[in-house]
This record gives structure tokens, C-alpha cells and sequence, in this order.
């Protein structure tokens, strides 16, 4: 990857609400004013903490001190069958493939318009977290305003759109009225909300249910679960979950000159534990370690606390849930509440007015022009 990414509007780029460019800034822009800042684009294979050296695919480099702030993938339990045919949504590429998989299934059913009677083009959605609540909500929105557009001649009451969930409730990290008004909100919208059920297998044709019951699909998303990118070269012992264990300064257990941040990193006190995996944690420990290393005396050094901000998701227009340290509050006002933070935290004023204006002209018109299929071709045997 050469640029940053603003994941908690990859959903809206997988329904086709907003454009990849909006939520995406290169990162040679950021640094181009920083003279100390190098930006080498490479996929890290190994790191060799004896000799202080990441290896990866085109050099080496060695390294003074070194900060892991790999994030993390979707986390598809080890099975390979849900991991080939299921899509995660963990980057740009990921999410502009959702959209070209589904609109695709548009396109080829209404040329052979008998495969829909067989459920195949539902979309079914995996993990009722903030993630899939959000997506559930845009697909929701799609069939109700726009397909019907797009394909006059299509029954778009047989399309269902599917929520499955292991737990109970939708958004069970958020409070019991957040819970109970998004699913209120994903009943309004007609997502079918399947709690309490837990995905053990996906074909390609059919998902598969612990308690038996199968979901036909070709469009399966996978929301269910994160897991680190971890990279070779540490002992099993410096993990937890597949993430690196590491002390209130964020120091990798066992090493001088080794940090790891954000959903990378598990930090051993009992606040932190209690963290979501999520910008916000990233962004602090980030500002925390930063400061600390520019201090010289390590006894000034501060230890990194976590400090709750609260939580949010929305769930269609004028649906939104909102969990402050202060107040809860839910639909139309939070709705808005959480377009501004989201504009104020996307990078550059040229995305927040791109944003702005495709939020507004979809909000007047309950349409989209950015649902494009771009595929990549092929040129000896590779994606170009």
C-alpha cells in the first residue's frame, strides 16, 4: 500500500456510496513536508531483532529503534473454504471488490433472470458488529432505492439481505439501547436479523449454520472477526491471540528497542483489556510513544492509559446509535453526530468536500452515480 486508508467508510465504497479516492490519501503526500521522513513501499517478510534488521522483499534495513503498527486482517478462524469464497473487508481492494461481486450478480441475472428464484443473489453478512450493522444498513438502502432503478424489470422483493449473528443482539460491544434500537432500525429496513447462529462452513452456494439451517448466497462478507499481521522472526511467547504483548509504554515483552501500536499490540492491564481493536486506540498510543521517545531520560517517559471515547454505528439514513462516557442517544440527531465526526477525521479538505457532496446529493436525490464495475485485467498470467 502506498497510501492511508480510512477504514470506517470502506462499507459505504462496498455499497457505492463514495468514491476509493475519497477515503484514501498517499502517504508521500503526508511526509512531503517532513525532510527526516522516507516512505519504501515493500512487503516485510522477516525481523531479525538480534542484528536490529527488517528483511523484506527488496532490501534490508536496519533500524535504531523499531515500531510494529501492522493492524491487523479478517480473521476467518482457519477455515480455507470461507477464506477463498467469502469476502473480507480490511482494505480498499477488498471493498472495491465487494462492490464489482455484487453488481455483477445484478448483471448476470437479469440476463438469466430464473437463477434468482433460487436465493443465490442474496447478500449475507457475517458479524453483527459495527461493520456489519453498517453494511447490512447500506445494502438495505440500495435494494429499497436504488436497484430498482437500475433494473426496472427485476423482483427486488425476493432479494433479501442477511445479518447473522452470534450473539443475541446487534452491536453487543455497545449498550443495551444501542443493541435494541439498531435492530430495531435493521427491521425497519427489512435486513433479516439471524441471531444466535454461527457460520461453520460456505461453498460458494451456501452458507452453513451450526444449528443446520443453510443460506443460499453467491455473496457472502465476512465481518465476523480480526486477527494480527504478525510478522516472523518473534517467539510464540511474545504473543497473545496473534498479538504482541507489550507493557504500558508499548515496548514488545523482552526487547529495549522494539514497540508495537495499535491492533497490533495487547497491552496487560485491566483497562486496556477492555479496549476495542479500533483508530482511536491506535491514534493514542501512538501520540503517547511519539512524545516518549522524543524525551531522553526514559523516567520521564509516561505510561500509556486507555481512555474510553465512546462508540458509534449507523444503520441508514437517520438511523444512527451513539455511546458516550456521558450520554447515549439514538436516530436522527445522532445520525448527524456521526456524519460530522466522520468528516472531521477524513484527511485532506478536497475528500471532506467530495464526501460532503456525495452524502448530500444522495441524501436529495436517494441515489448513487458511483456504482462502477472495474475489474483488473490480466496481462501474462498477472493482475495489472
Amino acid at each position: 500500500m502506498n497510501h492511508h486508508m480510512f477504514q470506517p467508510l470502506f462499507y459505504q465504497v462496498a455499497s457505492g456510496r463514495i468514491e476509493p479516492s475519497n477515503i484514501s490519501f498517499p502517504f508521500r503526500k503526508i511526509f512531503q513536508q517532513s525532510r527526516n521522513t522516507q516512505f519504501r513501499m515493500t512487503d516485510v517478510r522477516e525481523i531479525d531483532p538480534v542484528n536490529n534488521k527488517v528483511i523484506t522483499d527488496e532490501a534490508e534495513f536496519t533500524y535504531d529503534k523499531l515500531i510494529i503498527a501492522t493492524g491487523c486482517k479478517t480473521n476467518f478462524f482457519g477455515n480455507k473454504e470461507l477464506e477463498g469464497k467469502a469476502f473480507g473487508m480490511k482494505n480498499t481492494q477488498e471493498a472495491i471488490s465487494i462492490r464489482n461481486h455484487v453488481l455483477m450478480t445484478f448483471e448476470k441475472l437479469i440476463i438469466e433472470k430464473s437463477r434468482s428464484d433460487d436465493g443465490n443473489w442474496n447478500i449475507v453478512i457475517v458479524g453483527s458488529g459495527p461493520t456489519g450493522v453498517e453494511l447490512a444498513g447500506a445494502f438495505a438502502e440500495m435494494k429499497k432505492d436504488i436497484l430498482p432503478r437500475d433494473y426496472p424489470y427485476m423482483n427486488f422483493d425476493q432479494l433479501k439481505i442477511i445479518l447473522v449473528s452470534s450473539t443475541e443482539k446487534p452491536l453487543a460491544v455497545m449498550s443495551q439501547e444501542a443493541q435494541e434500537k439498531s435492530e430495531k432500525y435493521l427491521k425497519d429496513l427489512g435486513v433479516t436479523f439471524m441471531s444466535g447462529e454461527v457460520v461453520t462452513d460456505y461453498d460458494g452456494d451456501k452458507v452453513h449454520l451450526r444449528s443446520g439451517k443453510e443460506i443460499p448466497s453467491n455473496n457472502v462478507i465476512w465481518a465476523a472477526g480480526v486477527t494480527g499481521n504478525v510478522i516472523d522472526g518473534f517467539p510464540e511467547e511474545k504473543l497473545v491471540r496473534n498479538r504482541y504483548i507489550v507493557d504500558r509504554y508499548n515496548k514488545i515483552k523482552g526487547y529495549d528497542n522494539i514497540y508495537a501500536i495499535g491492533d497490533i499490540a495487547y497491552m496487560e492491564t485491566l483497562n486496556i483489556l477492555r479496549a476495542p481493536q479500533v483508530a482511536n486506540v491506535a491514534i493514542n498510543q501512538a501520540k503517547n510513544l511519539g512524545k516518549n521517545l522524543l524525551k531522553k531520560n526514559q523516567n520521564e517517559w509516561k505510561e500509556y492509559e486507555y481512555d474510553d471515547k465512546g462508540s458509534l454505528a449507523t444503520i441508514g439514513k437517520h438511523r444512527a446509535v451513539v455511546d458516550l462516557p456521558f450520554i447515549k442517544f439514538q436516530g436522527f440527531l445522532a445520525w448527524y453526530f456521526w456524519m460530522f465526526l466522520h468528516l472531521m477525521l477524513i484527511l485532506s479538505v478536497r475528500n471532506k468536500l467530495a464526501i460532503f457532496f456525495n452524502w448530500m446529493w444522495s441524501y436529495i436525490n436517494k441515489d448513487s452515480s458511483l456504482r462502477l464495475i472495474i475489474i483488473p485485467t490480466k496481462k501474462n498470467g498477472t493482475l495489472q
